[in-house]
């Protein structure tokens, strides 16, 4: 405490004001923490039962170090620690620096009436009392620098340690862990569980950017392979999202229940893989159910338009968009006809030959495999 040092290098208390001064510490303390919670609403129920006692005891042994330091017999160091302490301390307790700072300035004030009510009276010389006042709150601003510095180093530890919980729990989402597990993560992250996750892939270094422009409770991953970060928000609008998103190469998934996320994020992995410019899944949900499984879909074309294959490729060309409109306009000839730009006597021809090459084509699971077998010409 280099400030209060120099102070009380300039300042030797006699034994006498000393003497004096200790016998009036505890009612200095009860003064000092009775005017803090009269003063310091944040302190009001803080410094009751076993808690204020506690506080009692330091503000006692913080002018103890004090008078020791006034009289030239302390380093100081103890109570530079415990101020370090109680600034970390009131972390825990949820309790800002801005009320510990407020408690530090009332404390000065009623330690400075007190002591120099008692040091006056026990001889100080009236020359000496300022440079007393001056040591006095060089003390306490640098027991509040000590507390700030340990307030803000717990702040930053937690800091660390939530993210750290946090990026755990995505990576549990993310790989479907059970609810329990998921819960108890939770409960260690103090993250409060959604009614909906939205699983968002996008380059790692655009998550932490889009990040900060989303719902402070979005969960961010930024170390994936293949340099992707993945964004998972809560309750999401969905056409909001996209609007905030617009600027950046996004994959968003369908909103799904928190605990199944992991089904949001395998969707918008699997649309990354299908084409690069899906954006929003929801948009091509029958291509991502026909490629689902290339090669089920795959040996399911070759089986249904086995019939085909037999003939020259130009024809079997003709054939398959025909049947494609086919099914798709339910067998309305005349509409048939407008898709493909042909006569309907045209239709008609090519039909009496797939119903030829196809016998079982009323067939509902016959319909239900060509319908499927022609909705994508390629995956």
């Amino acid at each position: 405490m280099s400030h209060a040092f120099r102070r009380a290098s300039e300042l030797a208390l006699d034994e006498k004001t000393v003497t004096a001064l200790r016998s009036a510490l505890k009612t200095t303390a009860d003064e000092i923490v009775q005017a803090i919670i009269d003063e310091v609403p944040s302190y009001a129920n803080a410094l009751s039962g076993r808690m204020g006692g506690t506080i009692r005891r330091a503000v006692r042994t913080a002018l103890g170090h004090y008078l020791d330091l006034a009289s030239g017999n302390a380093t100081g160091g103890d109570a530079g620690d415990a101020a370090y302490e109680l600034g970390r301390g009131e972390v825990r307790d949820g309790r800002s620096m801005d009320a510990l700072l407020s408690a530090y300035r009332v404390g000065a004030r009623v330690a400075w009436r007190c002591l120099a009510a008692g040091a006056v009276p026990a001889g100080l010389p009236a020359g000496e009392v300022a440079k007393f006042a001056e040591l006095t709150f060089a003390y306490i601003d640098e027991l509040s620098a000590a507390s700030a510095a340990g307030h803000a180093d717990e702040l930053a530890a937690r800091g660390r340690d939530q993210e750290r919980h946090l990026e755990h729990l995505a990576r549990e989402l993310l790989a479907g862990a059970h609810p329990d597990v998921l819960l108890a993560s939770v409960q260690q992250a103090g993250w409060q569980p959604p009614v909906s996750l939205t699983a968002v892939l996008l380059p790692a270094a655009q998550a932490r950017p889009a990040y900060r422009t989303l719902d402070p409770s979005t969960l961010v991953l930024d170390d994936l392979p293949d340099a992707t970060g993945v964004l998972l928000v809560p309750d999401a609008d969905r056409s909001r999202l996209m609007r905030q998103l617009t600027e950046r190469s996004v994959v968003v998934g369908p909103p799904r229940p928190w605990t199944r996320v992991s089904a949001s994020y395998a969707r918008a992995v699997r649309a990354r893989s299908l084409s690069p410019d899906i954006r929003d899944t929801e948009e091509h949900l029958p291509d991502l159910v026909l490629s689902a499984d290339v090669d089920a879909f795959a040996d399911l074309r070759a089986r249904a338009l086995a019939p085909l294959r037999a003939l020259p490729a130009a024809t079997a060309r003709r054939l398959e968009e025909t049947l494609r409109a086919w099914l798709l306009h339910q067998g309305r000839r005349d509409e048939v006809a407008a898709a493909l730009f042909v006569h309907p006597q045209t239709v008609r021809y090519r039909m009496q030959q797939l119903r030829s090459l196809f016998p079982e084509l009323a067939s509902p699971q016959r319909v239900l495999e060509l319908t499927l077998a022609v909705g994508l010409r390629a995956v």
